[in-house]
């Protein structure tokens, strides 16, 4: 964001927060700002920011250290004195820029963008100038300013001012609405391109239907259809019937859409995270991120070491002197699959990490995946303390006694490669026959309880997660461990005569 502020001119003022922390490093984060501006070609316009410094806990800002503030007006002051106001062009020709897209139940979608000259008037015509340089001409039905959080509803507006506009169909963030007679289209802002998909479709467990309200693929894909509307940064491939490719920036911004989704009583199931590559001349590329990642220095060996198994390469490494490491690394966005929960539990919670989109480069290689099989349960039936007890040995349970399982659903990770198909109910069978210690307490090791994000880093590519508003179980594509085996013989014997063909 910082850097497409200063493509476009925009003078930022700098706020360095939580200046009564006894470890504060005040003058050492002003000069990595100075650093940072330098980085991203900043001008020397741009350099010459204002500085404030905030306790955001007490709602207090000072322009000088020394200074005693008991509330944010400095602030405010600099930032009505720094940012320029709009200059009004109530005559000029009309100039919308679109940036943000929102939806409305009632009027249906709404364009949200600022004035840049002319005025406009609900019931007007005026033209839509797409990025291909299409025109369309089309009619103002609602027009709406703001007032703080509100939308309040309008019948004028002029230059200067952030609107909201219905009525105009196809709109997309970047597009310009101008005169009819006269068009002229500002400079496009772009949003970045998705990097990471995966297949959204119906829930097809045995327990499917006991917990949601919508659990059909008409369901899946009218929720879809409306996440569109609003989500610019969302893509839905609707070619399939039953199951949908979705893609998004990365694989936390769609964990968070299918937490939203459960919460409104969807059920549904979904793959693996993949990588969303392109094919240029010939050469498969794939997306890249800038990962910037801070964390004490007794933790950088061990990140370090994980970032570069996922083809991570460091592009620079800064110790700032107060016991934290700065480190930068160009990788793979696949490469960020599962890496978030991974560097919280090495860094044991201490470490901060950011990535952003770099660009697309020649693929890296494969990268190593899960080494580890699946406990898979191989009937449907109530987990029972006795049969979990001897199953702890095989690799850690992700679930707890009395849990409800059915056929080809993961219960644990087995410690070794392949997968074990495993009987989970099985119970003690009684006899007369009393031994010292049969009546001793079975101890269970408390179960890892996967939430979503977890599950979805956890599958592999013959796996998919369940999500309904109650549960989120792992599972087999193939549930049945008879077919699971003829379909991996299968892939086995392919994969074997594709290698004998290339070897001859």
């Amino acid at each position: 964001m910082l850097q497409k502020a200063l493509e476009r001119k925009i003078p930022p003022i700098l706020v360095i927060n939580k200046i009564d922390r006894p470890d504060a490093r005040i003058q050492a984060v002003l000069n990595e700002v100075y650093d940072l501006f330098i980085d991203l070609d900043a001008t020397e316009d741009q350099l010459e920011f204002p500085v404030l410094y905030t306790n955001a806990k007490q709602g207090c800002a000072t322009l000088r250290l020394d200074e005693v503030s008991d509330n944010l007006q400095p602030l405010f002051d600099t930032i009505m004195k720094t940012i320029p106001p709009p200059a009004p062009e109530r005559n000029g020709t009309l100039q919308i820029l679109v940036t943000n897209i929102d939806y409305d139940d009632y009027v249906g979608r709404l364009a949200i963008g600022r004035i840049f000259s002319g005025t406009v008037k609900a019931g007007d015509t005026v033209a839509l100038m797409k990025g291909n340089g299409e025109i369309c001409k089309t009619k103002v039905s609602f027009l709406y300013t703001f007032e703080g959080l509100d939308r309040i509803t309008a019948g004028e507006a002029s230059s200067g001012e952030i609107i909201a506009l219905a009525g105009v169909e196809g709109i997309n963030i970047g597009d310009t609405i101008t005169d009819t007679e006269n068009p002229k289209p500002l400079p496009r802002i772009t949003v970045d391109e998705p990097t990471i998909s995966m297949v959204f479709s119906v829930n097809t467990s045995p327990f499917s239907g006991k917990d949601g309200t919508y659990v059909t693929s008409r369901n899946l894909r009218e929720r879809l259809e409306k996440e569109l509307l609003y989500n610019v940064a969302i893509k839905v491939d609707f070619d399939v019937t039953d199951s949908f490719r979705v893609m998004g920036r990365g694989e936390l911004q769609l964990a968070i859409l299918i937490e939203m989704m459960r919460r409104e009583g969807y059920e549904l199931s979904v793959a693996m995270p993949e990588t969303i590559t392109r094919t240029i001349e010939g050469v498969l590329y794939e997306p890249v991120e800038l990962l910037v990642i801070d964390v004490p220095e007794e933790y950088t060996g061990v990140v370090t070491q994980q970032v570069g198994m996922r083809k991570g390469k460091m592009q620079k490494m800064q110790n700032n002197g107060f016991g934290r490491v700065r480190l930068e690394f160009k990788i793979p966005s696949r490469g960020l699959i599962g890496f978030r929960s991974q560097f919280l539990t090495d860094t044991r919670g201490t470490g901060l990490l950011n990535h952003l989109f770099d660009g697309y480069e020649p693929w890296h290689g494969p990268l190593s995946k899960r080494q580890t099989g699946a406990l898979v349960a191989d009937r449907q039936g109530t987990t029972t303390t006795y049969a979990l007890f001897h199953l702890q040995p095989r690799g850690t349970l992700f679930v707890r006694e009395n849990t409800a399982v059915y056929e080809g659903m993961i219960i644990g990770e087995n410690s070794r490669a392949n997968d074990l198909d495993v009987n989970v109910i099985k119970e003690k069978k009684l006899t007369n026959i009393r031994a010292a210690n049969a009546d001793d307490a079975l101890q269970l090791i408390p179960p890892k309880i996967m939430n979503l994000e977890q599950a979805i880093e956890f599958v592999k590519e013959d796996e998919i997660v369940e999500v309904t508003p109650e549960s989120v179980r792992l599972r087999k594509k193939i549930l049945q461990a008879n077919k699971r085996k003829m379909e991996n013989s299968a892939s086995g014997l392919k994969n074997r005569h594709t290698l004998n063909s290339f070897q001859g």
